[in-house]
């Protein structure tokens, strides 16, 4: 059975990427789908980029064991903060003056918003670097789960999830993501919801599980009674940085505002926001209320031995196969449809920030799509191999890897791509000195954390504090230095006082 549901599984996904090969014809329709994506395929393809086998395996694991039942505080900020607050603030700024500008990536928004080359070429490697150690973290995560269900080497999943995600990429482009998101989303909705029941139920129902979960004690946490299943938990300051991380996080991804690109109209984004939260609610929010219950299992738990990434995969052994599948085919949506987004957004600011707009300024549209597919097999097979490489290496936490992706990247562009959609005074000199920060916080965390401070060896601790960061740098830096072309400044701005019915800042008109 599992491995029937599998296959077909598969076969739908190749299916549908051959399916949209007509909406990959050029570099718009491959990288954003014609902008012309609706509401439901654009909020679930923002949120299966969201989540996946990083927060169900290993931050739901790893957060769950130290912050019990509390760590459901992590889901509701991903909701609140980074889905609804993410696509009321972003959402419609970002479709319009991306638009405008004619970008297809963050560099190129950064080019063009602020008249600069060097900036695209900077934001680019940022990409570039810090995005292949988030991909990698993907295929660990889905290993655990592989290997509980089938017993099958790692690198076989490895083999699988790569060639699989890179056949419908490379033929139907951003369309046949968001289509094959659509289904990898509802996949996750109602496999989430079924794991859950399936578990709190094998251990008694959701009150005596409750109950088992307050009698939990660890002394090297705390000595409060019932901590574990406590509205805070033993630590809410270091909780109050997990939520910021995987929840403000999002508004500074390239993946993730790059959804708001495509979007179709203005009624795609109201119903999107209201989609996607739901989404997020159900999907970010399980994951971490599940991962709550971990020290249930603790007798079946070796922390040393396996670390936090073998907790959710102990929580789901004793499941039937039918179960199991589901599980399986729950993560494998999960981390497909975050792999596909990476190496789209990837590839595309490879070929068009770095090697079309620097070396190879003729390249004809055909050629550009074709680089494009060409990339995606290369960052799915360096992404595929950097697996390999950390699964036998001394980075065994899947946390580690994400937080040092994400905090390195959101904390160089969240803030200066918030307020340049906003604000006419952001400054070349202020996005710069976010890059630097963020990108150099994270890499010495990465390559000199015993020297941090106790709060700032953690990799999310120190991505949180770089977003936070940022959001004061960019004022305090333009404040300081040179302001802005006004001329570049003002034509960016046009774009929220052109008039259809009402201004275009309050309603996006409907394209063809």
């Amino acid at each position: 059975m599992k491995v029937a549901l599998l296959v077909l599984y598969f076969a739908v996904l190749i299916g549908i990427g051959l399916y949209c090969r007509k909406h990959a014809t050029d570099v718009d329709g491959f990288v954003l789908g014609g902008r012309n994506v609706g509401p439901w395929l654009t909020a679930f393809a923002y949120g299966t980029s969201y989540f996946s086998a990083v927060v169900f395996v290993g931050y739901a694991g790893q957060f769950g064991w130290k912050y019990g039942i509390a760590a459901t505080w992590a889901g509701i900020g991903n909701a609140l903060i980074g889905s609804l607050m993410a696509w009321f603030i972003l959402g419609r700024r970002t479709r319009i003056m991306t638009r405008h500008l004619d970008t297809a990536t963050m560099p190129q928004f950064f080019e063009k918003r602020f008249g600069s080359s060097a900036l695209k070429i900077g934001a680019a490697i940022i990409i570039f670097i810090f995005m292949i150690p988030y991909t990698a973290s993907l295929y660990n995560g889905l290993s655990r789960l592989f290997g509980m269900a089938f017993d099958i080497d790692y690198s076989v999943c490895i083999l699988l999830m790569a060639v699989l995600t890179a056949v419908y990429v490379i033929a139907g482009g951003y369309m046949a993501t968001a289509i094959n998101d659509f289904i990898q989303g509802v996949v996750m909705l109602a496999g989430i919801s079924a794991v859950i029941y399936a578990v709190i139920e094998s251990k008694g129902g959701f009150l005596t599980a409750l109950d088992g979960l307050a009698r939990v004690t660890d002394e090297s946490v705390s000595s409060t009674p019932g901590i574990f299943a406590s509205f805070f938990g033993p630590d809410p300051l270091n909780l109050l940085f997990v939520v910021i991380l995987t929840s403000l996080g999002t508004w500074g991804l390239p993946q993730m505002v790059q959804k708001f690109y495509a979007i179709k109209n203005e009624q795609a984004i109201q119903k999107g926001t209201v989609i996607s939260t739901l989404f997020a609610f159900v999907v970010a929010g399980g994951c971490y209320f599940l991962g709550g219950f971990g020290r249930l299992f603790s007798d079946q738990i070796d922390i040393k031995a396996n670390g936090f990434d073998s907790i959710i995969p102990t929580m789901l052994s004793g499941l039937t196969d039918g179960m199991i599948a589901l599980v399986v085919i729950l993560v494998l949506s999960a981390s497909m449809s975050t792999l596909s987004s990476l190496v789209i957004v990837s590839a595309s600011t490879l070929t068009l920030d770095l090697i079309r707009d620097n070396f190879a300024r003729n390249m004809s549209e055909p050629a550009q799509v074709t680089l494009i597919r060409i990339l995606v097999v290369v960052f799915i097979a360096i992404s595929a191999l950097l697996a390999l490489v950390q699964y036998k290496s001394s980075v065994n936490f899947i946390a580690q890897l994400m937080g040092v992706s994400w905090g390195a990247m959101a904390g160089a562009f969240l803030a200066p791509f918030m307020y340049a959609l906003y604000a006419k005074w952001v400054t070349k000199s202020a996005c710069w000195a976010c890059f630097i920060f963020g990108t150099v916080l994270m890499a010495a965390n990465m390559l000199a954390r015993p020297l941090f401070p106790a709060i700032m060896q953690s990799p999310i601790n120190s991505g949180a504090i770089a977003m936070l960061v940022g959001l004061v740098l960019v004022p305090i830096v333009s404040a300081l230095t040179p302001k802005p072309d006004s001329k570049l400044v003002d034509d960016a701005f046009t774009c929220y006082d052109e008039k259809i019915l009402v201004p275009l800042s309050t309603a996006l008109n409907s394209e063809k």
